[in-house]
């Protein structure tokens, strides 16, 4: 029993039993992260009918995203984590839409007229995340992401998504059943947030 969230452009968590989705929360928020999650994450496991000890793990997408909403995620996860005494893994949220639609180019919402992009085959990634202008990205094939609706020139054809938290706990388990020991929260930014502090501060 895993609980999945994440904050990279959708706030949504999902409480997932193997590949079987018990319950699971979405909300398209660009602002009140923090309040929003611990909602969703209440809900999501009241509908599941579990409690913190029921929980082998919990999976959290790692960006690339704007630093607010992504920090709020992964210190959520850590937060739980520790108190609920389970492991936190973290996964690429990118890697969520790669492993769902397979041979595709993922493409998210960078604001600053930039996206987040990497590309996928069979569902791995084999380029990036890298962030740059839409018509940097070569995009052969199928798109798929919100960022590539907002760009219809550069990525004609383009399908929406956003990552979808079952999936990031499915790869996060194949990942683990592979041999890999770690799977770090390190947060991908692949730029300094948009606010540095006040100088001389």
């Amino acid at each position: 029993m895993i609980l999945a969230l994440d904050t990279s452009a959708t706030v949504a968590v999902a409480v997932v039993d193997g590949d079987h989705v018990v319950a699971s929360r979405s909300e398209f928020a660009p602002r009140g992260h923090a309040e929003l999650l611990s909602s969703l994450v209440r809900e999501a496991m009241r509908e599941a009918g579990v409690a913190g000890a029921d929980l082998e793990g919990i999976v959290v997408g790692t960006g690339p995203a704007p630093f607010t909403g992504l920090r709020v995620g992964l210190v959520t996860a850590r937060t739980l984590a520790f108190a609920w005494g389970v492991p936190a893994h973290g996964v690429c949220s990118l890697d969520a839409l790669g492993a769902a639609h397979g041979d595709v180019t993922v493409v998210a919402d960078a604001r600053r007229k930039e996206v987040y992009w990497a590309r996928y085959r069979d569902g791995r990634r084999m380029e990036g995340p890298e962030v740059g202008t839409p018509e940097s990205v070569a995009a052969p094939g199928a798109v798929v992401g919100r960022g590539a609706l907002l760009y219809p020139e550069a990525f004609p054809g383009a399908v929406g998504g956003d990552p979808d938290p079952a999936w990031l706990a499915r790869v996060a388990r194949e990942r683990l059943a592979s041999g890999e020991t770690e799977l770090p929260l390190e947060p991908m930014y692949l730029r300094r947030p948009d606010v540095h502090g006040v100088p001389g501060a």
